[in-house]
C-alpha cells in the first residue's frame, strides 16, 4: 500500500547540507524532494534504549530534521551492551540528554527537543501534537497501547517495534490507511505472563537490525516512497536468521478509540490476586537482612527463594537464597520442594514476579509466606551496592 508523502518539503538545502545528504539525493526515488521533506520533518521516538538508540542516530544521519525524544531515565551501565547511542561516560546522565549531545555530533542540522518525563494519559496528547509521526520502541504494554490510543485519536501514523531475545517485530500503525495495535493485539497479555527484557533478556546487536527497519519505513512514509508496513507485521529470527511478513488486517471488533485511559490499570502491572496476596505479607530488604542474620544465628529458620531465571541469578543473587524459577510456582511444580515447616519467604529483581508467585504459594496453604519488596535490586542499592546490577 502506497501512502501520499507524510511531510511537504522545505523551502531548500544549504550548500552544506547537500554536500552531506548527497548519497541520498543521487538515489532518483529520494531526490532533492524527498531530503527536503525529511529536513521538514519532526518525529518523534518514544524511549532512547535498545530500539530508540539506533532509529535516533540513523533519523539524525538522514536529516529529519526535529527529533523529539521522550525518556524520564538514566543510563545505567547494564544499558551499554545494546544502547549504542550512550557510552561510559554518560552512566548516570540523563538519557534524552546523552542522546541529544549524540545526535549532536552525527549531525548538528538537527533540532532536538526533550521531553524529559513519563509519557502518560495527561500529557501524551500535547506532546505528540508537535510531530508528524510517531515511533515507538517501548517495552511495556501499557505505554504502547497509550502510543496507539493517542496516535489514532490525532490522526498520526507511528512506527511500531519490538524485541525479546533472539526475535523481534516492525509494523506501521496508521488508522486512517490501515488497522492499529489495537488490531494485532486486542487485549494486553495477563500480568506477568510476557517477561520483559530487563527479565528475559534480548541479543544486543537485534536492536540493530529492528531500529534500522523502523527508520527505513519512517524515511518511506515522510518521503512517499516505497510500500510501507501498513497492515502487515515482520518478523525477523536472529537465530535462524530469517524474515517472515504476516497479514495484519483491521478488526470489525475492535472499539473505537475517543480517548485515553488509565493504562496501567488496564494492563495491569500484578493479577488481583498477587495485589491480594502481598497485603500484610511483604518485608522490606532490612527486614530480610535482620532475618537473614538471625538465621547465622540460629535464632530464626525460613527458607528464601529467587524466582528468577537462572541466567539472572547467576548475574547476582541474594546469599542464602535457592532457586525456583516463579513458573514452577504457576505448574505447582515448586511445591514439592519446598518445607512445609519452614516460612517461605520469595523475591525476584523488583517483586513483580515474586507477588505472583506469593498468590500461588498462598493458594498452595503455605499461609505465612511473605515476599520482599524492592527484590534484588533493592538488596543491591541498600545493602551490598559492590554487588553487580542488571
Amino acid at each position: 500500500m502506497s501512502v501520499p508523502p507524510l511531510v511537504e518539503p522545505a523551502p531548500d538545502l544549504s550548500v552544506d547540507e547537500v554536500r552531506r545528504y548527497s548519497r541520498h539525493i543521487i538515489i532518483p526515488e529520494v531526490g532533492m524532494d524527498g531530503q527536503k521533506r525529511l529536513k521538514n520533518a519532526k518525529v518523534l521516538v518514544i524511549g532512547a534504549g535498545g530500539l530508540g538508540s539506533p532509529a535516533l542516530l540513523y533519523l539524525a544521519a538522514a536529516g529529519v530534521g526535529t527529533l523529539g525524544i521522550v525518556d524520564f531515565d538514566v543510563v545505567d551501565e547494564s544499558n551499554l551492551q545494546r544502547q549504542v547511542i550512550h557510552g561510559q561516560s554518560d552512566v548516570g546522565k540523563p538519557k534524552a540528554v546523552s542522546a541529544k549531545e549524540s545526535i549532536a555530533e552525527i549531525n548538528p542540522y538537527v533540532k532536538v527537543n526533550l521531553h524529559e518525563e513519563r509519557l502518560d494519559s495527561s500529557n501524551a496528547l500535547t506532546i505528540f501534537a508537535d510531530y508528524d509521526l510517531i515511533l515507538d520502541g517501548t517495552d511495556n504494554f501499557a505505554t504502547r497501547y497509550l502510543v496507539n490510543d493517542a496516535a489514532v485519536i490525532l490522526g498520526k501514523p507511528y512506527v511500531w517495534g519490538s524485541i525479546f531475545r533472539f526475535e523481534g517485530q516492525v509494523s506501521v500503525f496508521w488508522a486512517e490507511h490501515g488497522p492499529h495495535y489495537r488490531d494485532l493485539y486486542p487485549e494486553p497479555p495477563p500480568p506477568g505472563m510476557v517477561p520483559s527484557c530487563a527479565e528475559g533478556g534480548v541479543l544486543g546487536v537485534l536492536c540493530a537490525s529492528i531500529g534500522s527497519v523502523m527508520v527505513n519505513e519512517a524515511i518511506k512514509l515522510i518521503t512517499g516512497i516505497g510500500d510501507p508496513l501498513i497492515g502487515r507485521l515482520l518478523v525477523f529470527d536472529a537465530l535462524e536468521m530469517s524474515w517472515r511478513e504476516l497479514k495484519v488486517n483491521r478488526d470489525p471488533d475492535t472499539a473505537p478509540v475517543t480517548e485515553l485511559i488509565d493504562y496501567e490499570a488496564f494492563c495491569g502491572v500484578i493479577s488481583d490476586e498477587a495485589a491480594e496476596a502481598v497485603v500484610d505479607s511483604t518485608i522490606d530488604v532490612r527486614t530480610l537482612k535482620e532475618w537473614l542474620d538471625a538465621r547465622e544465628r540460629g535464632e530464626r529458620d525460613f527458607v528464601l527463594v529467587d524466582v528468577r531465571e537462572r541466567n539472572e541469578y547467576e548475574i547476582v543473587n541474594i546469599p542464602g537464597s535457592v532457586l525456583i524459577p516463579k513458573g514452577e510456582f504457576l505448574t505447582g511444580e515448586a511445591f514439592e520442594k519446598l518445607p512445609k515447616d519452614k516460612q517461605v519467604v520469595l523475591h525476584c529483581k523488583v517483586g513483580g514476579r515474586s507477588a505472583e508467585a506469593l498468590a500461588a504459594a498462598k493458594g498452595a496453604g503455605f499461609a505465612d509466606a511473605v515476599h520482599v519488596a524492592g527484590g534484588v535490586l533493592a538488596w543491591v542499592n541498600q545493602i551490598e551496592p559492590d554487588k553487580p546490577s542488571y
